[in-house]
C-alpha cells in the first residue's frame, strides 16, 4: 500500500523573489497578542511597500514548522534580520526586497514560526489557538471557541515538545539569514 503524499506548501515574499518550501503539516497554528510581536509588526508594517503582518485585533498569525521540514528555495541572499534590541533571543526575517516579513526564530529553537500572510490565502494552515492573550490590546474580545491561552499553554508546549521528540532533540542552525535589515525603525 502506497504512503500518502505529503502535503507541500510554498510560502512567499510580497514580490515572489524569495520562496520558502515547507513540508507536512505545521506543529501549530497560532495567533501571537504579546507586546514584542505587535511592536515587530508595526515596525515591519512602517517599512516603503510593505505587506501587512497583523491581523486586525493586533495579533501576528503564525504556522510553526520543525526547521528539519522547511527550507528557502529561492531568494536566500535578500533576507535580513531584525531584533527588537542587539540581545534579543528572538530574530525576525524580512525579504529585503520588499519588506516582506518571513519568519521569527527563537535562539535554540528547533522550528520557525512562519508569518501566516506568507502562504496564498488558501494555502494558509488553519488557526488552532491563540497565545499571549495577557498582552493583547485593550477592548479586544473573543466570541468564538478558539482555544485563547494568556501565556504559552501547556498544550502549546507539548507540540513544541513532541516536534523536537521527533526531530532527536537536535535543533538546526539555519544560516543563510544575512545582518541585520536597514531601514527599520527603532
Amino acid at each position: 500500500m502506497a504512503k500518502p503524499q505529503e502535503r507541500h506548501r510554498i510560502a512567499t515574499c510580497r514580490c515572489g523573489l524569495v520562496a520558502f518550501e515547507a513540508a507536512g503539516e505545521p506543529i501549530v497554528g497560532a495567533a501571537c497578542y504579546c507586546t514584542s510581536c505587535r511592536t515587530a509588526g508595526e515596525r515591519f508594517e512602517a517599512l516603503p511597500e510593505a505587506s501587512p503582518v497583523m491581523e486586525a485585533d493586533g495579533s501576528t498569525r503564525f504556522a510553526l514548522y520543525r526547521k528539519d521540514r522547511i527550507r528557502c528555495v529561492r531568494g536566500s541572499d535578500l533576507l535580513r534580520e531584525h531584533r527588537l534590541t542587539p540581545e534579543a533571543p528572538t530574530r525576525r526575517v524580512i525579504a529585503s526586497c520588499c519588506n516582506s516579513a518571513m519568519f521569527l526564530e527563537f535562539k535554540g529553537g528547533h522550528w520557525l514560526s512562519v508569518y501566516n500572510q506568507r502562504f496564498a490565502r488558501d494555502e494558509q494552515p488553519p488557526l488552532e489557538m491563540r497565545t499571549m492573550t495577557k498582552d493583547r490590546k485593550a477592548g479586544v474580545e473573543f466570541a468564538d471557541t478558539l482555544p485563547s491561552y494568556k501565556t504559552h499553554s501547556g498544550r502549546f508546549m507539548w507540540r513544541l515538545l513532541t516536534a523536537w521528540a521527533a526531530m532527536g532533540f537536535k535543533a538546526p542552525k539555519i544560516d543563510y539569514v544575512k545582518g541585520e535589515a536597514n531601514g527599520i525603525p527603532g
